[in-house]
């Protein structure tokens, strides 16, 4: 059902027309990542364990072009260095571990004065990047969220939000594998992580 809900928001922003004046915008933001939980894994014959992403701060960049609705359409990317715990409470550090998201994204806004409040949602990439003597692993993703842009002249606003995103991972494979094995073989499908960001959009 989620995945319908957030694809018919993507496939209705995708599908509107842009304006003949349509602007080309350039948005960086930084903010907070939180979450990163879901993933249960295997650590031997009969124990499992979950594993938790810390939280840590996060960057990213927005590029798009502006829509009819009022709205937008966008790729973004994302970037949060963080490292994988056995457990929420645990100081002990697995592996160090940057988090990538790579979505294509529509917005829609519901304009009030100077004031914009929108809603959001995309679909891409998450790429999860562990020590080099790991291997990468990337996989589909979905992202929502909702937020507020304040336009400080026609061309330049202010914004913050949060979103979520869904990452779903293969519930019978392997987590960061080397030549010769896989660290955790993965109990789990779906990993969650949250984001606020705060950022500044210029239009050209």
């Amino acid at each position: 059902m989620m995945k319908k809900i957030i694809f018919g928001l993507i496939a209705g922003c995708l599908t509107v027309s842009v304006s003949s004046h349509a602007d080309v915008f350039i948005a960086p933001f930084g903010g907070y990542s939180f979450g990163g939980n879901g993933l249960e894994v295997l650590v031997s014959d009969e124990t499992s364990t979950d594993l938790e992403m810390n939280e840590g701060g996060n960057a990213g960049l927005m590029l798009g072009i502006t829509t009819n609705d009022p709205g937008n359409i966008y790729l973004l990317v994302s970037h949060h260095n963080t490292d994988l715990r056995q457990g929420l409470l645990s100081s002990e550090v697995l592996t160090d571990l940057e988090v990538n998201y790579f979505h294509l994204g529509g917005t829609l806004y519901f304009p009030n004065g100077h004031f914009k409040p929108y809603i959001t949602a995309s679909a891409g990439l998450t790429q999860l990047r562990p020590d080099k003597q790991y291997s990468s692993e990337t996989n589909f993703s979905m992202g929502f969220g909702g937020g507020v842009a304040y336009e400080l002249t026609d061309n330049v606003s202010l914004f913050a939000d949060i979103r979520g995103y869904a990452t779903f991972v293969n519930s019978t494979g392997g987590l960061f594998c080397n030549e010769t094995r896989c660290v955790w073989q993965i109990e789990g499908d779906l990993m969650w992580q949250g984001q606020t960001n705060i950022g500044v959009a210029v239009a050209f």
